[in-house]
């Protein structure tokens, strides 16, 4: 499969993060954020939220994975990383790239919880209410999407197109 139609542009990804970044710094009052960046669809937009936060964040990660190398989530979330973390007392803003089924958000927060935070928000480019199986919230959305598979700024498929600049569907009428 290629990617198809283009849904969001460079463009409106760009404006759309600087608008959460404004939105996460003005609730955070100038506290210190631990991001928690769910890798690796995370990694593009968590960049470019950086570049935004003017200081306030720091970083801290953990892989989860559903996916493999499908297009639908096995449901099970295998989470690498979130044993070590020390996030007691910290105000906590985890990172995510896509909510699909929701089991992923709600198995890092769980981690995230265990470990005593002082606050948990969530902050998520794409939204996926369509294929929620596991009801969570999110406090910080870029986009909400239908019920398509999509790849670029980060989200993949079988580890490919992670690097187009823009978010399309896998498959479909050819982008251009």
């Amino acid at each position: 499969m290629s990617p198809g139609e283009v849904l969001f542009t460079a463009e409106q990804i760009a404006a759309r993060v600087a608008e959460l970044a404004a939105q996460v710094r003005r609730d955070s009052g100038g506290r210190l954020l631990t991001i928690l960046a769910i890798l690796h669809g995370s990694v593009v937009f968590l960049a470019d939220l950086l570049k935004h936060l003017d200081g306030v964040a720091r970083v801290e990660r953990v892989e989860a994975s559903s996916y493999g190398d499908g297009t639908e989530s096995s449901g099970n979330v295998a989470l690498n990383g979130s044993k070590q973390l020390d996030l007691a007392g910290r105000d906590v803003l985890i990172v995510d790239d896509i909510v699909d089924t929701g089991r992923t958000l709600a198995a890092v927060r769980r981690a995230v919880e265990a470990k005593g935070p002082r606050s948990v928000r969530t902050c998520a480019l794409l939204d996926k209410p369509s294929r929620r199986q596991v009801a969570v919230g999110l406090d910080y959305c870029g986009f909400v999407v239908g019920d398509v598979f999509v790849v670029g700024y980060g989200l993949d498929h079988a580890g490919r197109y992670r690097d187009l600049p823009h978010i399309a569907r896998l498959g479909g009428k050819p982008s251009g």
